[in-house]
């Protein structure tokens, strides 16, 4: 589960943030002014994303991003501000920033350069050869899939889709973000097909199994993960 970290000291637009990337199924740190963002930051974790607003009390956003790269800190960073001229951009980008995005903002756009900045960090860092939660094994170089040892027969959708809920076990994806990353679309080509594939996976994965690793999270969507929650199978 990624971590972001936004700082934010607009109540409205912080609380808007928090609120809809935990849906998201992202883990989400929250502070409020310039000192207490460059500590979080500082003492974040090799996977998180820093979402830093402009104008800031105590140190601004451009004046953070630069201490933070002057520590050899390489923390994603996508700036927002509502002063979205071009030598405002040329400036938080020449400083650190990896991108920028003005206010006001959509939500999908945001989510989809929060997703951009964090899949070039996992290019960047060496991919592991295999994936395992549980007894579930998914080996990514022969794309093969086994739990207890057994071998399970996917087709390609359904092993791009296992991978996808493997990579961040624990994180909550919803329909639309599924249907992004593993139909490459935002709109659902046949009804319920998100679920319809949840329901072959299970069939394969869970069945005749004591611990189910598919959950449903009602009202969001769908994680894997080994916990033994009473979560509601749908």
């Amino acid at each position: 589960m990624n971590n972001i970290l936004v700082v934010e000291d607009d109540s409205r637009v912080a609380d808007f943030l928090v609120r809809g990337l935990r849906a998201e199924g992202y883990r989400v740190e929250l502070a409020r002014t310039g000192p207490e963002g460059l500590a979080m930051a500082r003492g974040a974790q090799a996977d998180a994303l820093l979402i830093l607003d402009l104008m800031l009390p105590g140190l601004s956003g451009l004046e953070l991003c630069q201490t933070l790269r002057a520590e050899g800190r390489h923390i994603p960073v996508l700036m927002l501000s509502a002063l979205s001229n071009t030598e405002d951009k040329v400036n938080g980008l020449r400083l650190g920033a990896d991108d920028y995005l003005g206010k006001p903002f959509a939500f999908e756009e945001l989510l989809a350069r929060i997703e951009a900045l964090l899949r070039r960090g996992r290019e960047q860092r060496p991919r592991a050869s295999t994936l395992q939660v549980a007894d579930l094994v998914l080996d990514l170089e022969r794309m093969h899939a086994s739990r207890a040892g057994q071998t399970i027969a996917l087709t390609a959708r359904e092993l791009a889709f296992l991978e996808l809920l493997m990579s961040a076990p624990g994180r909550v994806y919803s329909r639309e973000r599924i249907l992004s990353n593993v139909w490459g679309t935002n709109e659902d080509p046949l009804t319920n097909v998100v679920d319809v594939y949840v329901r072959r996976l299970r069939t394969k994965i869970d069945e005749g199994h004591a611990l189910a690793l598919i959950k449903t999270v009602r009202g969001f969507g769908y994680r894997l993960d080994a916990s033994t929650d009473a979560t509601p199978m749908v």
